[in-house]
C-alpha cells in the first residue's frame, strides 16, 4: 500500500464523547475500499479510563468527568492545549502487526520531538513517547476486525494538574511533561499538528495525504 492515500481532518476542540462516537461509527460502517482516515484535534477536560482500567489508578478525579472508552490502556488526561490523533486504519490492510503499528506511531512523535531539537525515547514496557523519564505522550488503540481507532496524545502547552489526580496509564508517580518545558522558544499547536500528520504519512506508508472537510458526522 505504498501509493495508499490517508485523509486528514484537522476538527479542533471536540467533546470526547462527540469523537469517540464518531470513531465507532466510521470503524464499523467503512469498507474495505474506504480510505485510512487520521483525526487531529483538542478535547475539552476529561479523564478517560480503558477497557482495563482500574479504579484505584483514579485518585481525585474532582469536577473533571470521567469515561469508560472501549481503548486499551489505563486512565488518562486530555484538555486543552494537547494534541491528540485518532487512527482510522485498515491495518490488516497496511500489513503491519499491533506491535509495529505501535512502533511506528511512537516513531513518528519521536521524530516530530527530534525537529524541535528535543531527544525523545520509546519504551518497551510502556507503550508512549518520554523525554528525560517524563512521559510526554500516550497511546492507546483499539482493533476490531483488523481496523483501528482511538490513538495518541501529545502533550503540548496545556495544564498538567489534572495528571496529578491520577496514576497516569496505571503508573503511580509517573512525572508527565509537555512540549512547552522543554522546547525553547514559543511553540504553535497548529504547526505541531502539521509535522505530526507527515510524520504519521511517512512513517505508516503513505504516499500522498487528502485534507478532508473540518468536521466529523455526529
Amino acid at each position: 500500500m505504498s501509493a495508499a492515500l490517508l485523509g486528514v481532518r484537522e476538527l479542533g476542540l471536540v467533546e470526547y464523547q462527540t469523537a469517540w462516537q464518531a470513531m465507532q461509527r466510521f470503524t464499523n460502517e467503512r469498507l474495505p475500499v474506504t480510505a485510512d482516515e487520521i483525526w487531529l484535534l483538542q478535547h475539552p477536560p476529561v479523564f478517560t479510563q480503558g477497557q482495563a482500567g482500574k479504579a484505584e489508578h483514579l485518585l481525585l478525579p474532582g469536577d473533571i468527568p470521567v469515561i469508560q472508552a472501549d481503548r486499551g490502556g489505563q486512565v488518562t488526561y486530555h484538555g486543552p492545549g494537547q494534541l491528540v490523533c485518532y487512527l482510522m486504519l485498515d491495518v490488516r490492510r497496511l500489513g503491519f502487526g499491533v506491535r509495529e503499528l505501535v512502533s511506528r506511531i511512537e516513531q513518528s512523535l519521536i521524530d516530530v520531538l527530534a525537529s524541535y531539537d528535543v531527544q525523545a525515547v520509546a519504551k518497551p514496557d510502556a507503550p508512549g513517547v518520554y523525554v528525560n523519564g517524563a512521559k510526554i505522550a500516550s497511546l492507546g488503540l483499539r482493533i476490531r476486525n483488523g481496523r483501528s481507532f482511538h490513538g495518541l496524545a501529545l502533550n503540548v502547552d496545556m495544564d498538567l494538574e489534572p495528571f496529578q489526580r491520577i496514576n497516569p496509564c496505571g503508573y503511580a508517580g509517573l512525572a508527565m511533561t509537555q512540549m512547552a518545558d522543554v522546547v525553547a522558544g514559543p511553540i504553535a499547536l497548529s504547526e505541531v499538528s502539521a509535522r505530526l500528520r507527515e510524520q504519521l504519512a511517512k512513517h505508516l506508508g503513505y504516499a500522498q495525504q487528502q485534507t478532508l472537510a473540518s468536521a466529523i458526522e455526529r
